[in-house]
């Protein structure tokens, strides 16, 4: 019995050292995520003001008809509530530092949206790529990318 406490207690103590060496979270992370929930609040509830704040003035948005637009028109489309977001949920967060002020957020999105006759696809991928700027984190690109569905007959 001494022998196997002998054995066992270096290896909890190597197990603990290794945990320790565990890298930080980073807390751009979560601060990141906070922000792209509050978009999506936002989107539903057509806050312009909240938009104004958050994308960078050279913002671009790929978006899903083709093309890209900037922040005008993202703001435009917003304000003229064309759209209606009954219902979205975000998940599956990835995040990666691509360099000190700059940042990427990665995730599922599922929403049930119409835009006139339109019904924007879903759940999608969405990318969203931060930079800081005048000392805050700015939104410079979104795209999201819908989830293929297999057909069914």
């Amino acid at each position: 019995m001494k022998r196997v406490l002998l054995c066992a207690a270096p290896l909890a103590l190597l197990a603990l050292t290794a945990a320790s060496r565990a890298p930080a979270p980073d807390p751009l992370e979560q601060q990141l995520i906070a922000m792209e929930r509050q978009s999506w609040v936002a989107w539903q509830h057509h806050d312009v003001a909240f938009w104004e704040h958050f994308l960078s003035d050279d913002h671009v948005e790929i978006q899903l008809a083709g093309g890209w637009t900037g922040k005008r028109q993202v703001i435009a489309g917003i304000a003229s509530a064309s759209c209606t977001v009954a219902s979205w949920e975000v998940d599956q967060f990835a995040f990666r530092r691509l360099g000190p002020d700059t940042a990427m957020l990665l995730y599922r999105a599922a929403q049930d949206t119409h835009c006139g006759a339109f019904t924007v696809p879903s759940p999608s991928l969405a990318t969203s790529l931060y930079q800081r700027r005048h000392g805050r984190w700015e939104n410079v690109l979104y795209v999201h990318t819908p989830i293929a569905r297999p057909r069914t007959n």
